[in-house]
């Protein structure tokens, strides 16, 4: 089955196929299969065409996949633009929505990096500073 342009699994549940969606998340498909007057526990391939098609129309109403990428995207790119705080938090790489950064936000500062002192050998090497000539 094929829904706003993305290929839904045969082999699932629709219920549970359908959030494979980007923008469709459980408490969402239980509105669209009420709408579509579709049970929930069907496989997406013993779907009928007519069942296929209610769920489509029930979908009209939603953002889905490229439209919310793309609306998300230019929200970021708005609150950038403007110098806001969480767009200055997205700039940096940074949590945007009030966590701590002392001790977590690894997912979105990404992995540890000790910086200490650097032995002088090691800074030359790296061209952190010039090697210094003996007189």
């Amino acid at each position: 089955m094929r829904v706003a342009g993305f290929n839904i699994p045969d082999d699932k549940r629709i219920d549970i196929a359908l959030t494979y969606l980007y923008g469709i998340g459980r408490s969402n498909v239980f509105s669209i299969l009420k709408k579509a007057d579709v049970e929930g526990s069907k496989r997406v391939k013993t779907l009928s065409e007519d069942e296929q098609k209610r769920i489509q129309k029930a979908m009209e109403g939603y953002k889905v996949e490229g439209d919310l990428r793309s609306e998300v995207i230019s929200n970021i790119k708005r609150l950038k633009e403007i110098y806001s705080y969480r767009g200055l938090r997205h700039t940096k790489n940074l949590p945007a929505r009030g966590q701590r950064t002392r001790s977590n936000a690894r997912t979105k500062r990404g992995k540890r990096v000790t910086i200490g002192a650097i032995k002088k050998e090691v800074a030359v090497k790296m061209g952190l500073i010039e090697k210094e000539k003996k007189v």
